[in-house]
């Protein structure tokens, strides 16, 4: 049995951003707790040069919902965000409308979708992919590494999650 493009794209963007709202969540709960500004977490980096926890947290909204978008065909129907979030709540917030809108995606217009020529425009550059490998080799490997460094930056900062919290079945 193969796994068509939308089984491989939606309900993985899906259960990963539904698991980075939980995670969002609890560190919330943390900083409440101990009685600090939670948007200590929300600036938070691994090191100067890293870009702070809003911005991974943006940036995996982003490639699940262009993913999504550029798979179907329809990227300039994708809502646009501000990018001014500066609470752990409005990242949830913006985590509530990128499911809403990936979820409001028919699946006829994802499945059968692999050669569709997609380009990913860059700052200097645009890269070039039919829909398949977009989705493989592009979209959910940049989906995971921000979400990835997401929950590893709640981690260091002493955020009690575990990689039950990270897979979403917590």
């Amino acid at each position: 049995m193969s796994v068509s493009m939308y089984e491989a794209s939606v309900p993985v963007y899906t259960q990963m951003l539904g698991a980075l709202d939980r995670v969002l969540a609890k560190a919330e709960a943390f900083a409440e707790a101990r009685r600090f500004d939670s948007k200590v977490l929300v600036q938070a980096r691994l090191f100067p040069d890293m870009l702070p926890l809003a911005s991974q947290v943006r940036i995996a909204c982003d490639a699940a919902k262009y993913g999504v978008a550029r798979i179907a065909g329809v990227e300039a129907q994708a809502p646009k965000f501000d990018d001014g979030e500066q609470t752990l709540g409005e990242l949830r917030e913006r985590i509530s409308k990128t499911l809403a809108y990936i979820g409001s995606v028919p699946r006829e217009a994802i499945d059968g979708q692999e050669e569709r020529d997609v380009v990913v425009p860059l700052r200097e550059r645009r890269l070039e992919f039919k829909a398949r490998a977009f989705l493989l080799q592009w979209s959910l490997p940049n989906f995971f590494f921000h979400v990835t460094t997401a929950y590893n930056l709640l981690r260091h900062n002493g955020v009690e999650i575990g990689k039950s919290d990270y897979l979403g079945r917590a």
